[in-house]
């Protein structure tokens, strides 16, 4: 007598199967484009902005931010190193340059010969401090956020900056003479950590400098309506990231007290300053994930507006959201 088959019999998969596997498939393909291919399509945003006096020269302005550099990330490292390319007049680095202990010969070795060319700085809180696992709640206002307390070599990373030629805005005044023109750079410490103090810059930019800027690492709103009401004509700032894990449809949060709009490139605010946010171009090494968020350099050219900046010189609309207008 035949004995049955004990064979099992194929069935087809339940629709949730199914439904669970494609679910699962597409976290992992999500997961591969944000980690290994988004946070490394390093690019480089353009914009023009009407803020020089009627009559004057361009002037290229390289913003980087963000660098969050380690050991050993040779695509970050050369695309930095490609950037001189871009012949900038003035080069703004908004902080967060590091994200271990060894990075600071990495930097510095990355930018090369911008450190040649005039630039200003302000740091961040990871020049300062090691990053650390964050619950990501936190950054929806869920639970406690916590900073790291772990120390950076910063001193180092200043020195190096400072014996180059950079001037350190932190806290402090300075005039640059840029392909001729009389520029004013004035920055704060780090907002996010509570480290900024603008009474040490207060006061009017005044009139005798062809361009004022103010750089800061976080762009929180006391700060820039501090430069607003100082006159200045443009200010810079990254640690947003952009969003860094954004949708389609632009940024879900800041990290820090500006709208989403402003997450990313360039809006008005107050009466007269125009503000430019970089997305930067690292991560923290625990959430080494971009998306719809690609890490940029910026190149603003300035070029000479109808009034010299203001409200008759337009801040125009940047990729994937519109300009935020000045309040009534």
């Amino acid at each position: 007598m035949q004995r049955p088959s004990r064979r099992p019999q194929s069935t087809p998969s339940s629709p949730s199967a199914r439904a669970a596997a494609v679910l699962a498939g597409a976290v992992v393909a999500g997961t591969v484009y944000a980690s290994g291919w988004e946070r490394n399509a390093f690019t480089v945003r353009r914009h023009s902005l009407p803020l020089l006096a009627p009559g004057s020269e361009p002037l290229k302005i390289l913003h980087i931010s963000d660098l969050h550099m380690m050991p050993g990330q040779k695509r970050k490292q050369d695309f930095l190193g490609s950037l001189a390319r871009l012949e900038p007049d003035l080069v703004l680095n908004t902080g967060d340059n590091l994200s271990d202990v060894r990075a600071v010969p990495s930097v510095v070795q990355a930018l090369g010969p911008l450190l040649g060319l005039p630039g200003a700085f302000v740091f961040g809180s990871n020049d300062y401090y090691a990053p650390m696992p964050k619950n990501p709640l936190s950054y929806l206002g869920i639970g406690r956020k916590k900073h790291s307390s772990v120390p950076l070599p910063w001193r180092d990373l200043k020195a190096a900056f400072s014996e180059r030629g950079w001037v350190d805005a932190t806290h402090r005044r300075a005039e640059i003479v840029v392909d001729g023109r009389r520029v004013l750079v004035a920055g704060v410490d780090d907002p996010h950590i509570g480290r900024d103090r603008y009474s040490e810059i207060e006061g009017p930019a005044g009139p005798a400098f062809d361009l004022r800027i103010g750089l800061v690492h976080s762009p929180e709103p006391r700060v820039l309506d501090r430069f607003d009401a100082d006159g200045y004509d443009l200010a810079v700032a990254g640690h947003t990231h952009g969003g860094q894990l954004c949708l389609p449809t632009g940024a879900i949060v800041t990290n820090c007290g500006i709208d989403r709009s402003r997450a990313q490139g360039l809006s008005a605010w107050g009466r007269n300053l125009v503000l430019h946010v970089s997305a930067g171009l690292g991560t923290s090494p625990y959430v080494p994930v971009r998306t719809f968020c690609r890490p940029e350099a910026t190149l603003l050219e300035l070029v000479a507006g109808p009034g010299g900046g203001g409200d008759d010189a337009p801040v125009p609309a940047t990729p994937l959201r519109e300009r935020v207008p000045l309040p009534a």
